[in-house]
């Protein structure tokens, strides 16, 4: 699977065809479509047509509110008119989020059962994946893993755990902004809600090392700056590319800017990393 070594991970909001075509044009391989795309896929279709190269994949559709068939009729649609340049993101939500949250990891391995028996192929769909057991199934049943609010030590740790071969597609928050405090204040207000009040986050974030006073209550100044790379784009870019020198194949990056400055920033990261 060849995403390029760098790509935009964007809330489905903020995304639509004309945005593919920019995000194409600044030099990124894959946009990712965050926060439960719906499941007849419509979306992505419609920024696959409008561009040329670009990969179009889902970060992710949630596995408690959309059907795995409905999943895979939508997959094979897209594959047949646009064969791979779509990839099929899946992952399990959050017990504080979704009421239906029981036996996880029970309901991946079913799910992705589903899709085997539809026909939708392992190396064209990735697993959100954080702790140890989710991250060998992702290797084990998908392309690979798609980390999110991780570090270069998750990277690091993950790549030692799945070896070699399977995908690691992580993503990673920046903010394109030389002033620190004001980069930083941006950072927490992503981080601290929702993500410290997920159980899954914090587990992992303790996981690495973080203590109960970075994580409360909305984030130590040392943790939001290892969580969100922020100054201007050459050190961001280099932000980006501790997570492929730790082990991954791929890292998008989630933006953090309001939407009169967003475009500008893709491109000035674009050519940023253009230059590496």
């Amino acid at each position: 699977m060849d995403l390029g070594r760098f790509g935009i991970w964007r809330h489905e909001d903020g995304l639509s065809p004309e945005y593919a075509q920019e995000i194409e044009r600044a030099g990124f391989g894959t946009v990712w479509i965050g926060a439960n795309p719906k499941g007849d896929l419509a979306l992505p279709e419609a920024m696959i047509a409008a561009t040329d190269r670009l990969i179009v994949a889902t970060g992710i559709i949630n596995l408690w509110t959309v059907g795995a068939a409905e999943v895979a009729e939508s997959y094979h649609r897209i594959a047949r008119r646009f064969p791979g340049r779509f990839v099929l993101g899946i992952g399990i939500g959050h017990p504080e989020t979704d009421r239906e949250y029981a036996s996880p990891y029970q309901t991946m391995v079913d799910y992705l059962d589903v899709l085997d028996r539809a026909g939708v192929p392992p190396d064209r769909r990735v697993l959100a994946a954080l702790g140890p057991r989710v991250l060998r199934l992702a290797a084990a049943r998908t392309a690979g893993a798609i980390p999110y609010l991780t570090t270069p030590q998750h990277t690091l740790q993950a790549r030692e755990l799945i070896g070699p071969k399977p995908l690691i597609a992580t993503e990673q928050m920046v903010v394109l902004d030389t002033d620190v405090e004001r980069a930083r204040a941006l950072g927490r207000q992503r981080v601290a809600d929702p993500y410290l009040r997920l159980t899954n986050y914090i587990s992992n974030l303790k996981r690495l090392g973080w203590s109960d006073a970075d994580l409360v209550p909305d984030g130590s100044d040392a943790l939001i700056d290892a969580l969100v790379v922020h100054g201007d784009a050459k050190n961001v870019a280099a932000g980006l590319v501790a997570h492929l020198d730790a082990g991954a194949n791929h890292v998008c990056a989630q933006i953090l800017a309001d939407d009169n400055d967003y475009l500008p920033a893709l491109r000035s990261l674009g050519e940023a990393l253009g230059t590496l």
